[in-house]
């Protein structure tokens, strides 16, 4: 008997996005941004803090489990702000996540003059927590690194954590591109992916009429990715297995799905508006767009 389709846990989604992160130029296009955008979205958010008479910068990170990228970020800051205090906060609902993050931070021990802070939680919780308390802490950068997917009030979600940016404050929102093959798949073959992948199918198109309902200010930067998901079409095989895991939200896909239904999914990744073909590898277009809001 086949078992029956299932989510992910969290210890599960994990594993599946290793196996996406080890096929994707995910990171890499990060590390582009980093290096041709960055230094100038942070070169204007300096403030004095008052209490202690020195320069220093608070900043928020929201989103799936991305470290290294967030690490990078902070020695851009520090390097367009020499000797400025980084007060950093993590905001982050899987505990494995929050370890890993720990553990990268314990081996960067060139990493001065920056405090680290972990809340175990959801977007939602955080927010709560801070609305409980009765104070609203001001950031000088936030940055959702594709998280949005997820939460359960995208535009409260959004308005919130602009309300904590501080003057001059930079929200950086990661997110799928409007030209990438998700967008394709979500769009036009919806039906193929099983009902356990609960989440907002949104790209940035949908988040930038969000900004606009809000009337903030933002600029949009579009950047190529590509994930290699031949392994996905080879029977039997394991990191394609994860791949497609990750890919529909679902625990051992290709071993629960009905036989059409795996067949419809993988003649769906094979269209043109959703990969590429390269020296016979397939290609799918993980394309990102970086969305910059001002406070």
């Amino acid at each position: 008997m086949i078992p029956a389709m299932r989510s992910l846990t969290a210890e599960e989604y994990v594993e599946a996005f290793k196996a996406f992160l080890e096929h994707s130029t995910e990171h890499q296009c990060m590390d582009e941004f980093n290096k041709e955008q960055m230094p100038t979205i942070v070169a204007g958010i300096t403030r004095l803090c008052h209490m202690s008479h020195k320069a220093e910068h608070a900043s928020l990170l929201l989103g799936d489990f991305l470290a290294g990228g967030d690490l990078k970020m902070i020695r851009i800051m520090q390097a367009v702000h020499p000797g400025v205090f980084i007060d950093n906060e993590i905001v982050e609902p899987n505990p494995q996540h929050v370890a890993a993050y720990k553990e990268v931070v314990n081996q960067a021990p060139d990493l001065q003059n920056v405090s680290f802070i972990w809340h175990q939680l959801t977007s939602l919780e955080y927010e709560q927590q801070v609305k409980e308390r009765g104070t609203h802490k001001k950031f000088d950068f936030i940055h959702m690194i594709q998280m949005l997917y997820r939460v359960e009030d995208i535009p409260s979600t959004i308005k919130f954590f602009h309300s904590c940016l501080d003057h001059h404050g930079k929200l950086l929102i990661i997110i799928l591109s409007d030209s990438s093959g998700w967008a394709s798949l979500w769009k036009k073959h919806r039906d193929c992916l099983p009902a356990t992948d609960s989440g907002h199918y949104i790209t940035c198109s949908g988040i930038t009429e969000v900004l606009q309902s809000l009337g903030v200010q933002h600029r949009v930067y579009e950047l190529p990715s590509g994930w290699d998901i031949t392994e996905c079409f080879s029977e039997g095989d394991a990191v394609g297995g994860r791949m497609m895991d990750f890919l529909t939200g679902t625990k051992n896909f290709l071993g629960t799905a009905p036989a059409a239904l795996r067949r419809r999914l993988q003649a769906a990744l094979r269209q043109p508006e959703c990969s590429s073909t390269r020296d016979g590898r397939v290609i799918f277009s993980n394309n990102l767009s970086m969305i910059v809001v001002e406070s």
